[in-house]
Order: structure tokens, then C-alpha cells, then sequence
């Protein structure tokens, strides 16, 4: 139902920026969760930053003061802003949706992912 689009991938050096974009498409109603995951090399999938229709944001640590998530509700995109990166911010970042069914969460929808790769 919800198909999910992320861009803005791509290599930077150390202490540059990327901003990645995530656009939603398939409901006309408004995904209550919208986040970035991430998954490194050989490591497990974490959550990089998410945030909910009514604003409120929460952020792993090694990212908060760098990274800023936002999102625009009437079109149901989420953006990442990502600052001062480092080689340790490498990773497919894949996009993430939630949508609350009414009395219980619907399974995640995901992008496919788009690869940052940063050059130290």
C-alpha cells in the first residue's frame, strides 16, 4: 500500500553534509511514525532518527547535534539532515513508516535504502 522513495545518497568527505529526502506515497492520510534506519557493513540495522505527525522527534545518541529529521505532513515526506559527518556514518540508510491501524500498528513499510559513504 505504502511505497517509500528515499534520495539523496551519495559521498561526502569528513565533515561535510548530505540531506536525504524520503517521499511516501499510497495513503492519503497522514503515517503517524516516520523515521531513518541505517545498516553499516557487517553490523545490525539501527534506528538513526524518527519522528511522529505531531512533531515530536528522538534520536540515537552518536547522532544528536548533527542530525536533524523533519518531515512535511501534507505529503508525507521525512527528511535527515546530516551534519558534520564522520566515517562511522557510512551506511545504507533506509527510510522507515508506521501507520496506526486503530487499535494496533500495521508492519513497517521500508524503502529500499540509499547508500552514504564518507571518505575520512
Amino acid at each position: 500500500q505504502v511505497q517509500l522513495v528515499e534520495s539523496g545518497g551519495g559521498l561526502v568527505q569528513a565533515g561535510g553534509s548530505l540531506r536525504l529526502s524520503c517521499a511516501a506515497s499510497g495513503t492519503r492520510f497522514i503515517i503517524d511514525v516516520m523515521g531513518w534506519y541505517r545498516q553499516a557493513p557487517g553490523e545490525q540495522r539501527e534506528l538513526v532518527a524518527s519522528i511522529l505527525s505531531g512533531g515530536m522527534t528522538n534520536y540515537v545518541d552518536s547522532v544528536k547535534g548533527r542530525f536533524t529529521i523533519s518531515r512535511e505532513n501534507t505529503n508525507n515526506t521525512v527528511y535527515l539532515q546530516m551534519n558534520s559527518l564522520t566515517a562511522e556514518d557510512t551506511a545504507v540508510y533506509y527510510c522507515n513508516a508506521r501507520r496506526w491501524a486503530g487499535s494496533y500498528w500495521e508492519p513497517d513499510y521500508w524503502g529500499k535504502g540509499t547508500l552514504v559513504t564518507v571518505s575520512s
